[in-house]
């Protein structure tokens, strides 16, 4: 399977105000992210909130977000949390009769952080045993505690002919770029995390983004994915603004998507704290400078497909 160049946004979750699932603005969300240009999505994420779900919301979560889609783009989600293999590997297979087009899995979820990486392949090659023919992707998560794939591990699976698509975030560019290299002649793509070198990954032949910031100004991730060698402006906006970016996300998300018209509630499972009227301001001034510096950035506004 192959996975399309460009931006393929880690999915939001929206949260009621009693924080039940809100799958009307989760439809109206699919829209905004395709309607932005995004290639592809990626639900069922840490941005989704994956591990304050339970399992029957995770793929209802999935169903819905497949639905919506349609078909129109190419949709992944995470299939991997906790357990025994074999249990990883029945609700892998349960995501993947959804219309996925790859289930994710999580490292961090095969081995504790002291277990070495043949420990990791082992397991790893039994969960391939037990999702015959299932197309699969990796993500460095860094909750509960991030295990980066050496270059080793990528090649092992990489053989396989079913690693499509690898979310990067080792923060690393020459490792990246080994990781490009090694997948050059497979169906296979890295999706980078990590705006600071986000022009310099896609220059060197990162399939796309898989990044936070697409959850504050999708438009601009889309983009700078297009147009990676004149997009040094885009570049030094996020560069500039990270680390506020990373503060109460994915309330701070939310937020900004609301003050620019899209009707999401601010509510969120994860404990990262209430914003502050100092944080609201800080977020004020965010979207003031992405109106002042990117004209063409458009707020939202309904969708006619929801």
């Amino acid at each position: 399977m192959t996975l399309p160049q460009g931006f393929i946004p880690v999915m939001l979750t929206p949260f009621t105000t009693d924080l039940q699932v809100d799958y009307a603005c989760l439809r109206k969300l699919t829209e905004y992210y395709l309607e932005a240009g995004a290639v592809g999505l990626f639900a069922n994420c840490l941005s989704s909130e994956m591990y304050e779900l339970s399992d029957a919301e995770r793929l209802n979560v999935i169903e819905c977000v497949i639905d919506q889609v349609a078909g129109r783009v190419p949709v992944v989600a995470t299939g991997t949390f906790g357990g025994n293999i074999s249990e990883m590997a029945e609700f892998s297979k349960k995501v993947y009769s959804l219309g996925v087009d790859a289930v994710i899995i999580l490292n961090n979820q095969f081995v504790s952080v002291e277990e070495s990486d043949e420990q990791f392949l082992t397991r790893m090659h039994e969960w391939l045993e037990l999702t015959p023919g299932i197309p699969f992707g990796i993500y460095e998560c860094p909750i509960p505690y991030k295990r980066l794939v050496s270059l080793s591990v990528l090649e092992n699976l990489l053989a396989t002919g079913r690693l499509c698509y690898h979310k990067d975030t080792s923060l690393i560019l020459n490792d990246v770029k080994a990781k490009i290299q090694a997948g050059k002649e497979k169906v296979f793509g890295v999706y980078d995390a990590y705006i600071e070198h986000a022009t310099s990954s896609l220059q060197v032949g990162s399939k796309g983004l898989s990044c936070i910031q697409g959850n504050y100004f999708p438009d601009l991730i889309v983009e700078l994915c297009r147009n990676p060698s004149h997009s040094q402006a885009i570049q030094d906006f996020f560069s500039d603004n990270m680390e506020l970016m990373h503060a109460n996300y994915p309330t701070s998300a939310k937020y900004v998507l609301q003050q620019l018209g899209f009707p999401i509630n601010l509510a969120t499972r994860r404990k990262v704290g209430e914003l502050s009227s100092e944080m609201m301001k800080n977020l004020d001034a965010l979207i003031e400078a992405y109106r002042e510096r990117f004209s063409d950035g458009v707020p939202y506004e309904s969708t006619k497909n929801v």
